[in-house]
């Protein structure tokens, strides 16, 4: 028997069980195929070591499995990531899934869910969720102020 989809909203808290039981902001992204984590990677010895960014305090991990793969944004910029796979807890489920590590500190977002995530799963409505409507205001009129530069 098939789970029901769960609606969600634009924005949602999840959570990672294996590095923290805080509850982090995350952006949900249908436009986004894969989800994107914000956090710094550096490889030794066949092992990647990530320094998360998403927490109150960093939080580090060690993977021994991961890859690397290309990412285009949605300007066309390519950028190489690392990836890896993590659980996560949204809406009460708890999916397993592929993360690119990504420098998201001029984001509002730390977290992007895409597809991957959120396919057979979820139905997204934008009337629904738990949006940090002041700092997408602020960074809404930092993006207007630069427009205005240019």
């Amino acid at each position: 028997m098939l789970k029901e989809k769960k609606t969600i909203g634009r924005a949602e808290t999840v959570v990672f069980p294996v590095l923290s039981e805080q509850r982090i902001h995350a952006r949900i992204d249908t436009g986004a195929k894969t989800s994107a984590i914000w956090g710094e990677a550096t490889e030794k010895d066949g092992v990647l070591h990530v320094i998360f960014k998403i927490f109150e305090n960093s939080v580090s991990h060690d993977f021994h499995t991961y890859d690397t793969v290309v990412v285009a944004s949605s300007n066309g910029h390519m950028q190489q990531r690392y990836r890896v796979k993590l659980s996560l807890r949204l809406k009460g489920r708890r999916i397993y899934a592929t993360f690119t590590i990504a420098d998201r500190s001029q984001q509002v977002y730390p977290i992007l869910i895409g597809r991957n995530v959120l396919r057979g799963k979820f139905v997204v409505d934008v009337h629904h969720g738990k949006v940090l409507k002041v700092k997408e205001k602020i960074r809404s009129e930092q993006i207007q102020s630069r427009k205005e530069v240019i």
